[in-house]
């Protein structure tokens, strides 16, 4: 039997790049998950428990806005342009293009609901805001949250506080008390803090030896369907804090001035223990922080950061909220509210469905290629970076996925896990590339111009 190299090439026929395969089957694979995740609940008469639109939470709504040509013109000019870009420019610029690309992206598929799309959700009852205008005594609050947790407790706190620790309220606390407190000022925070995320991604990558992967992957993380739950939405934020915190742990990791080791991982520490704070499913970013140690083969960083991480869980404890103790109570009022009408049979792949809407059909590619490198001998130099990342991005996915409690709305909770899912569409065949981004910009489109996300 002749080899692959051997084989005589068909005459006209182009040879298949490593990896073809793999990529189209992993996004066929995403594709068929969304279709049927839409179509079987119709089909079935099966009441998964979410606003009409099944995996996601949004409702049927076609429009078009202020953004329609701005987005149009954003995805064709990166369909044009990005990839040469990305390759051609010195890394000093590049990385103000990507937050520029991303903060444009963001915006322009933000307006297409009008100037509201800018953070008007951010004032609805069930978000932040409201809650951050009339909390005057913050240690009180502290004292107080895991009280207030239950349903049937008095003065219930609304949803996503009664969901999160108290970091993300107090976030939205800090911009009030800044003067940022109306909903189009703190949506614009959200906003730009959002468009640094695939830059700390990109920074990371550099400083773990994988400028080439960080090149190939930034049209992808700067640009895709994600940006519809970024803006605006209070896991926007949590993501860049996630993305920092491991950009800082990366920088710890690579240095080898002690000083700067220890700064680096201090401010690692500090932002990653934040991440603990904002919400209780971030504690999985420890999986993506000792992929990150591994590649650089250097665990010094570790007792420093996780030394930090660990203070500011207890300097909240000092104030009364024990992480520890307030989880059990999260879980008792998750399972009390509409999570135990949402039949964990249908969730338990519709999340999957939801994540590739949100971070785009060619989420399965990059976890396909990746899959597929792991199969054989195991990958040097920058692409190693680049599997070992994704994995474990993928693994902190279906912990999450297993753990039955992120049934629905994934789309939005799963939102800091995103970029470092699609590190691995660095490694799709080059043929694949453009293709593949302008797959993800017309799904970042028509869920904007078709659906009303509520986020």
């Amino acid at each position: 039997m002749l080899s692959p190299v051997d084989r005589p090439l068909v005459p006209g026929r182009p040879p298949r790049e490593p990896g073809t395969r793999a990529a189209l089957i992993g996004a066929g694979a995403s594709v068929l998950l969304i279709v049927l995740a839409i179509a079987l609940p119709a089909l079935l008469h099966l009441d998964v428990r979410v606003r009409w639109f099944p995996p996601l939470h949004a409702e049927w709504a076609p429009r078009i806005g202020w953004g329609t040509v701005p987005a149009l013109v954003i995805a064709g000019l990166a369909l044009l342009s990005a990839f040469r870009l990305a390759h051609s420019l010195r890394w000093g610029a590049l990385l103000p293009l990507v937050f520029a690309a991303a903060l444009a992206w963001m915006t322009s598929l933000a307006v297409v609901d009008g100037p509201e799309g800018l953070g008007q959700i951010l004032e609805h009852p069930y978000e932040y805001l409201q809650s951050a205008r009339m909390i005057t005594d913050v240690p009180t609050m502290l004292a107080e949250y895991v009280s207030r947790i239950p349903l049937d407790s008095v003065d219930n706190w609304p949803v996503h506080l009664a969901g999160h620790p108290p970091g993300a309220v107090l976030f939205f606390i800090g911009l009030v008390h800044l003067g940022l407190g109306s909903w189009l000022a703190s949506g614009l925070v959200v906003i730009v803090l959002a468009a640094s995320t695939p830059v700390a991604v990109l920074i990371t990558l550099r400083r773990l030896g994988a400028e080439s992967i960080a090149r190939a992957a930034a049209p992808f993380l700067a640009l895709g369907p994600v940006a519809v739950w970024l803006a605006v939405s209070g896991d926007a934020m949590f993501g860049a804090v996630a993305a920092w915190g491991l950009c800082a742990l990366a920088c710890a990791a690579t240095t080898r001035r002690v000083p700067m080791l220890i700064l680096w991982a201090l401010a690692a520490g500090l932002l990653l223990g934040a991440c603990v704070m904002l919400s209780y499913g971030l504690p999985l970013l420890g999986v993506l922080a000792l992929a990150i140690l591994w590649l650089a083969r250097s665990w010094w960083p570790l007792p420093i950061a996780a030394g930090a991480a660990v203070g500011v869980v207890l300097v909240f404890a000092g104030f009364g909220f024990r992480w520890w103790e307030a989880y059990p109570v999260l879980v008792d009022r998750y399972w009390a509210g509409i999570a135990s009408r949402r039949p964990f049979t249908y969730w338990v792949w519709g999340n999957l469905a939801a994540l590739s809407i949100s971070a785009g059909p060619v989420v399965g590619a990059s976890v396909a290629v990746v899959l597929r490198r792991l199969r054989r001998p195991f990958p040097v130099g920058a692409a190693r970076v680049a599997v070992v990342l994704t994995a474990a991005a993928l693994v902190i996915i279906l912990l999450a996925d297993l753990s039955m409690m992120s049934k629905a709305e994934v789309e939005r909770i799963w939102v800091p896990f995103v970029p470092w899912l699609l590190i691995g569409t660095a490694l799709l065949p080059e043929r694949l590339r453009r293709p593949a981004l302008g797959l993800q910009l017309v799904t970042a489109l028509l869920v904007q111009h078709l659906l009303l996300t509520g986020w």
